[in-house]
């Protein structure tokens, strides 16, 4: 190999590894859609997990297009526990989103103990 070969070869595999960070960076960026409160937090497990939650906690989004009282319906779970939904006047974007089959991120935003109304205890962020 001449050394002319050489150094082109170096060059051309820097650039493929710089090449590579961007896409990374990208892939690793994240789309704030909305923060909403939880709806039915009371019906649910919610109360029994209090102490556990935190914010930053990952929840899990679960279509339910099913559901006979909201065909955009979204449940809302900690883990295996369900928490509630998203709200109906809240959820027709995250239930299209889901439906096409995107990856959203739920997370709890805020946590408020001393709100005597159930929709101001917990609120939750979707991220695309």
């Amino acid at each position: 190999m001449q050394r002319r070969d050489f150094f082109r070869m170096g060059i051309g595999i820097a650039g493929l590894i710089g090449l590579g960070r961007p896409a990374q960076a990208r892939a690793e960026r994240r789309l704030v859609l909305q923060q909403s409160p939880l709806a039915g937090f009371q019906y649910y497990e919610g109360a029994a997990l209090w102490p556990s939650l935190y914010e930053s906690q990952a929840l899990r989004l679960v279509r339910e297009a099913d559901n006979i009282h909201d065909p955009r319906a979204v449940k809302v779970y900690a883990g295996n526990a369900p928490l509630g939904y998203i709200p109906r006047r809240d959820n027709a974007a995250v239930a299209s989103l889901l439906d096409r089959g995107h990856s959203l991120r739920a997370s709890i935003v805020a946590l408020n103990g001393q709100s005597d109304d159930p929709w101001g205890r917990v609120v939750l962020g979707v991220e695309v």
